[in-house]
């Protein structure tokens, strides 16, 4: 049986204002436009799973604790709208910073695929027909790996990424992204 299709969404700088650490909720800023795109991802039938690098954990600056809080709260505000997240996936490791268990060269950090593989598998998704976005190569780079399409948004860090020729589209942003992947003819 053939999976469901999904959209794999990088956090920080692709669904909220790249901040550095986000290390407490104050400053959790969405986007413009991404709640409304989260909604129309949702109702194209994808799948929205969040996929994250969090070496905040491993670097001591806060727990997983915080971070599934800041899920609850980012899934609270897209609930207002009529939008939501599926599935929330992190890593909290680091190959070389870090406090014990959590400074490991692990296969969920990105660019491995680790994370999108978990998701998929625990969630029945097809990788294949699913999209990773994020405003890094190393999104790019994973959603690549995994076996799904690579889109970089030229927001957060994505704004000052040179040409990437590997992704399958440059967005200026999650809304953009999202019209890109709901046009494309499936027949």
């Amino acid at each position: 049986m053939a999976g469901q299709r999904a959209a794999f969404l990088d956090r920080d700088g692709t669904i909220n204002e790249e901040v550095g650490y986000l290390d407490r909720i104050e400053k959790l800023r969405i986007l413009p436009g991404a709640i409304d795109a989260i909604g129309m991802l949702n109702r194209g039938g994808l799948k929205v799973v969040v996929v994250t690098n969090q070496s905040g954990i491993a670097r001591g600056l806060f727990n997983e604790a915080f971070v599934e809080k800041t899920h609850r709260h980012l899934q609270d505000l897209l609930h207002e709208r009529g939008a939501r997240i599926d599935g929330f996936y992190f890593c909290p490791h680091h190959p070389t910073e870090g406090l014990g268990p959590y400074r490991l060269d692990c296969p969920c950090r990105k660019p491995k695929p680790g994370l999108l593989i978990r998701a998929a598998a625990e969630m029945g998704l097809a990788l294949e027909d699913s999209f990773m976005i994020g405003d890094m190569p190393k999104d790019v780079e994973a959603g690549i790996r995994a076996g799904a399409r690579g889109i970089l948004v030229r927001t957060g860090y994505g704004r000052e990424v040179p040409a990437l020729p590997e992704a399958a589209y440059i967005a200026e942003d999650l809304s953009d992204a999202a019209h890109w992947i709901l046009g494309i003819n499936r027949s």
